[in-house]
Formats: structure tokens, C-alpha cells, sequence
């Protein structure tokens, strides 16, 4: 089994920043793309950003220039650093991993999601 744990999240004024973490666990054999999603109260769940293996890196237009993805592949692990947040910013932030597991089966996997809550 794999599991994707995230930590991070929280509730800040607009303009600040967060860092969350996404660590991946369990029968890995290699991780590919990693990505963060978000989904607002009654909206679908859209793309924030990816990154390959390689750390090539894509974003949403609302959110380039102000968040940073990352990741440590030693560790399976995949970062979002997110500054100058604003309230429409506000969601369940979710990442998902792209895994081989250990025994050779593909899939993508997703952690529980974090709560980000930007105040005006």
C-alpha cells in the first residue's frame, strides 16, 4: 500500500505565506509526477501545480508567480510554498503522486487533503 500524508496547512491573513508537505510511504518503487490540487466550497478541483521526477514544473495561471512547488526525491516527499495568498486562494489542498509500487503496479495516489484558509 502507499499513503500520501500531508501537513501544512492552516488559516492566515492575505498576503502571507504557507508551506505545505506532501510525504509518499509504503511499497515504492519509484515516484514519477507529483502534483497539488485544490477544490473551493462548491467548485470542481483544480490544478495548482505539477512536477516531474526531473523537477520540470507547471502552474496555474492564478497562482504563478506566487507559489513554488518542490520536491526532495530522497525522501518522496513534494512541497508547495505559497506566498502573498488571498482569500480566493481558499481550499482543501489535496496532492497526489504518480507511484510504481514495489511491486511493479502503477497508480496514482492522493493524501486527505489540507485546509487553507486565507482571511481578508
Amino acid at each position: 500500500q502507499v499513503q500520501l500524508v500531508e501537513s501544512g496547512g492552516g488559516l492566515v491573513q492575505a498576503g502571507g505565506s504557507l508551506r505545505l508537505s506532501c510525504a509518499a510511504s509504503g511499497s515504492i518503487s519509484s515516484v514519477n509526477n507529483m502534483g497539488w490540487y485544490r477544490q473551493a466550497p462548491g467548485k470542481q478541483r483544480e490544478l495548482v501545480a505539477t512536477i516531474t521526477s526531473s523537477s520540470s514544473t507547471n502552474y496555474a495561471d492564478a497562482v504563478k508567480g506566487r507559489f513554488t512547488i518542490g520536491r526532495d526525491n530522497a525522501k518522496n516527499t513534494v512541497y508547495l510554498q505559497m506566498n502573498s495568498l488571498k482569500p480566493e486562494d481558499t481550499a482543501v489542498y489535496y496532492c497526489n503522486a504518480d507511484v510504481t509500487t514495489g511491486w511493479g503496479a502503477p497508480g496514482r495516489y492522493w493524501g486527505q487533503g489540507t485546509q487553507v484558509t486565507v482571511s481578508s
